[in-house]
């Protein structure tokens, strides 16, 4: 039984690399992923190497609040881009200006030019660089049918995070070995220009966007981005714990290299070796996570990342050894693809999608201020109290706060386990299997459920058509002109030639057996059926084929249709 049930899990997790393989859209999109955060990894060793070696732990604390500080205020300002048009236009525009200042930054080190000009190119970089991610996130679901292709579709980005945390600082740390940092910036800027280059022409069927105001209004678009997450206590609750996370790993940034050289004697290389210890753990975690993705809970999986994200940074203050140390990054990398693969896909499947990016773009923003203040807070706490009790006090931030939000994330995920049912219960509809995730998750969340006695009328032919139903338990008669032409059960929809030509019920719809029905109301029906392209296609033509074969025009004499 160990055996079969470990074989099934190796087996989903292939399906689920073997599903971002076969979509191209999919694997172009991750491909892109991985170069650019490979490009900002390397670029993150080789810049930390730069501020120690001119001003010791606090020049690299103070570069990284200062790398953060305009990305934190300019990437909510600037996400409502990405909800206006193609989002892969944005990862485009953003590898290319990303590569292009770590070009110029390569240029400057290698000529001898002044540290603080590589300090100004890196911050001006960074601001592409976070909006980098929301356009991404909001991307993925937009690619994805299923909460499980998804999660799967994170899960994989989740690996390639990880691979570029483990690659990126492998490359840099040998580099560092043979040459000097700014051969590090500078093959790092060759991977951003590659991470937009990828993502050129990217085809897939979007939603209909609403046309840009003429007059830019950017600021009252992403003060929409902080509504929505206003609106949702578990969108603030993933948010907060992302904030834990991040102002660890904003410490971590400081701590690989204090650590490496000040506790350990390891060196410069020393700071890239540790953190590639951190990307092994990820690789691995990435791995088995995605194992888990068909049955686990991604509330509770959360909540676990982010507590073993700051456990393991509290023991190495307890057990300063080279070892250890290694032992303990390499857990954090196992932590940090559980909040990836999990956190990334709750946000992705709270919010709508007309305000995806911009709900990605508070949460890169939230990113950079806690990272910025994780970095300067524990180089200052390092001076004032020493390396050893900073690590014990910044990691026993994650543990504390995932305990507290334990029971809200385990209640989040059984209101996730409800809307998957109904998304199953739409896709079995076929005029809604063309739609992406967000926007049958949209259909999900709006579906009311209304019980009918067997016998009784569900509508009537000449009825004003006011909603569209879909039958969860039961059957249900169709009469034209007052015959059966069609019985319809489980999984089964019906009233959408009303809402869509706009006229009266064409036929009477009657339970033959008690009937457990989800409503849409006419709004929320045609906002998303008609708003995107495919689905809209296949109910006109669903329309077309019902008015057609119940045309009471017909020699034949027939009833009018069914809906």
């Amino acid at each position: 039984m160990g055996l079969r049930g470990s074989r099934g899990r190796l087996a989903e997790g292939l399906v689920v690399f073997a599903s971002t393989w076969r979509n191209v859209s999919l694997r172009r999109a991750q491909l892109s992923f991985f170069a650019m955060w490979g490009a900002e990894c390397a670029f993150t060793v080789a810049l930390s190497i730069a501020a120690y070696e001119a001003g010791g732990a606090l020049a690299v604390g103070l570069v990284g609040l200062i790398t953060m500080l305009p990305s934190a205020v300019l990437t909510p300002l600037l996400s409502p881009l990405a909800d206006r048009g193609r989002r892969e236009r944005v990862l485009v525009v953003v590898s290319l200006i990303r590569g292009a200042a770590m070009a110029a930054a390569a240029v400057t080190v290698a000529m001898g030019g002044p540290i603080a000009l590589v300090f100004v190119l890196a911050a001006a970089s960074a601001v592409p660089s976070t909006l980098f991610r929301p356009a991404h996130s909001a991307l993925l679901p937009t690619l994805s049918h299923t909460g499980h292709e998804l999660a799967g579709a994170n899960v994989v980005r989740g690996l390639l995070d990880s691979a570029a945390s483990l690659v990126g600082p492998l490359v840099a740390a040998v580099l560092l070995a043979f040459s000097d940092v700014a051969v590090v910036i500078a093959v790092a800027s060759a991977a951003a220009f590659a991470g937009g280059l990828v993502v050129i022409g990217l085809r897939y069927d979007a939603p209909a966007k609403e046309a840009p105001p003429r007059r830019p209004a950017l600021i009252a678009e992403a003060v929409e981005g902080l509504r929505a997450v206003g609106r949702r206590r578990d969108l603030q609750l993933i948010l907060a714990l992302v904030a834990a996370q991040t102002f660890t790993r904003g410490a971590l940034t400081v701590f690989s290299v204090v650590v490496a050289i000040e506790l350990l004697g390891m060196g410069e290389s020393g700071a890239g070796g540790l953190m590639a210890a951190f990307g092994v753990g990820a690789v691995i975690g990435s791995l088995a996570v995605s194992m888990l993705v068909s049955t686990w809970r991604l509330g509770g999986w959360f909540a676990i990342g982010v507590a073993v994200w700051g456990l393991p940074i509290a023991l190495i203050g307890l057990f300063p050894q080279q070892a250890t140390a290694l032992c303990m990054l390499a857990a954090v990398g196992v932590a940090n693809a559980l909040i990836d693969a999990a956190g990334f896909t709750l946000i992705g499947r709270l919010t709508p999608d007309a305000v995806m990016a911009r709900v990605f773009g508070v949460l890169e923003s939230l990113v950079a201020v806690s990272i910025g203040t994780g970095s300067i807070l524990a180089a200052a706490l390092i001076e004032a109290i020493g390396i050893a009790p900073t690590l014990i006090l910044i990691g026993s931030i994650c543990p504390v706060a995932a305990l507290a939000a334990w029971w809200p994330l385990r209640r989040l995920d059984r209101s996730v386990e409800v809307i998957d049912r109904e998304i199953g219960l739409l896709q079995r509809v076929p005029m809604f299997d063309p739609l992406p995730l967000p926007a049958i998750e949209q259909l999900a969340r709006g579906l009311e459920p209304v019980s009918v006695p067997g016998g009784r009328v569900v509508f009537s032919q000449g009825d004003p058509g006011d909603r569209y139903y879909v039958i969860e338990s039961g059957a249900a008669d169709v009469l034209g002109d007052g015959r059966v032409v069609a019985t319809l059960g489980p999984g089964d929809g019906f009233g959408e030639i009303a809402l869509l030509r706009r006229t009266p019920r064409t036929a009477t719809v009657v339970a033959r057996t008690p009937l457990e029905l989800q409503t849409l109301t006419s709004a929320r029906f045609l906002a998303v059926v008609v708003g995107f392209t495919p689905s809209a296609r296949a109910a006109e033509a669903s329309v077309a084929r019902e008015l057609d074969r119940f045309s009471p025009d017909e020699a034949a004499g027939g009833p009018p249709g069914p809906r």
